[in-house]
């Protein structure tokens, strides 16, 4: 735990309204719903995604990069990825073993009409939900270890949507189901707390050199 005089004082170099902010948008993220994205290669579809997933208030993105890296493009995050946390990894099998020992169940998007609706979909324990790239899909290691396979009902003549507009689609059902129920799908306070001192220290210009000048001081 952050020294409470040293938060105190970081807090000084921050607008009280930002501070409301940042107390007023902690209210609403989780992390009992999180996003993977495997080898999304448009830099604005996998910035579109982390965008939404702040928007709906999911905390962490995990972003597999076997053959493609760094496709976040801030300009189009819009600053995003500053307050949403990106965990990345090299392959496939990595991050869904990781988040398996996290108790996640691998939710796997599909075009197929034969998978689950996505209305339908149970949300009684922690959910993954995997895009994959936007010509190829997911890939055979990806379905494979995918619990379930979902899909967005469409009833159009076109049968497949963007990544990030069904990113967007399936964040904001499952974001309003989640608010609607009684699961306990809040951060902690110790997590709220650390996210908050985070989320100041990336408010602060030349942070490094304040915590320094301020540690001397005392």
């Amino acid at each position: 735990m952050e020294d409470p005089a040293l938060v105190a004082y970081l807090e000084s170099f921050v607008s009280e309204d930002r501070l409301k902010r940042f107390e007023d948008v902690l209210a609403y993220r989780t992390k009992y719903l999180t996003v993977v994205m495997e080898d999304v290669y448009h830099l604005h579809n996998a910035s579109a995604v982390i965008r939404s997933a702040d928007i709906f208030g999911i905390q962490e993105v995990h972003v597999i990069e076997q053959r493609f890296t760094k496709r976040v493009d801030k300009k189009i995050a819009l600053g995003a990825q500053k307050w949403t946390d990106i965990l990345r990894y090299g392959s496939t099998e990595d991050c869904l073993r990781t988040l398996k020992k996290s108790n996640y169940t691998i939710v796997a998007t599909t075009p197929r009409n034969d998978a689950l609706s996505i209305e339908k979909l149970n949300i009684s324990g922690k959910i993954a939900f995997l895009f994959g790239a936007e010509k190829e899909g997911l890939s055979t290691a990806a379905k494979e270890q995918a619990d379930k396979l979902v899909h967005i009902p469409m009833v159009g003549f076109t049968e497949s949507l963007n990544v990030s507009v069904a990113a967007a689609i399936i964040l904001q059902q499952m974001t309003t189901k989640l608010r609607e129920s009684a699961i306990p799908w809040q951060l902690t306070d110790d997590e709220k707390e650390a996210k908050r001192l985070d989320w100041i220290k990336k408010s602060i210009k030349d942070i490094d050199q304040i915590i320094e000048r301020y540690r001397a001081e005392i």
